[in-house]
């Protein structure tokens, strides 16, 4: 299953990497930011997963700083699930309440930040 999953995620990149979503008309527009012009967590995704495969990282993390975490995240997490496949043993992910409140919160304070004026540095 990691090879599938390697599989589909590479091919996305790798469509991302070929059609930039900098040029109008190819991807879909946030309905979020169409409709209210706030950023939403995941807006300038596209863009810095294009600048990350390209090996533009310093534009990618102006693009989404927190998109670019989740890709080092990914990778390392599906590295782990390979090798414990290629183990023969289960990767079990289980995070505490605690955690996810962790997760919700940093994604919550990105998303308002970035929308913020001093936080210009964190919009796309």
């Amino acid at each position: 299953m990691p090879l599938g999953t390697l599989a589909a995620v590479g091919s996305a990149f790798a469509y991302v990497g070929l059609v930039d979503p900098n040029h109008p008309g190819h991807y879909p527009v946030c309905p979020l930011f169409a409709l209210t012009g706030v950023y939403c967590p995941g807006c300038g995704g596209l863009r810095s997963a294009h600048d990350f495969i390209t090996g533009h990282l310093a534009a990618a993390l102006g693009a989404n700083a927190l998109a670019v975490a989740g890709y080092l995240l990914f990778a390392v997490g599906w590295a782990v699930w390979a090798v414990r496949t290629a183990r023969g043993l289960p990767l079990r992910i289980s995070l505490s309440d605690r955690q996810w409140w962790i997760i919700g919160s940093v994604v919550l304070i990105f998303s308002v930040v970035r929308n913020l004026p001093f936080g210009s540095a964190l919009a796309p």
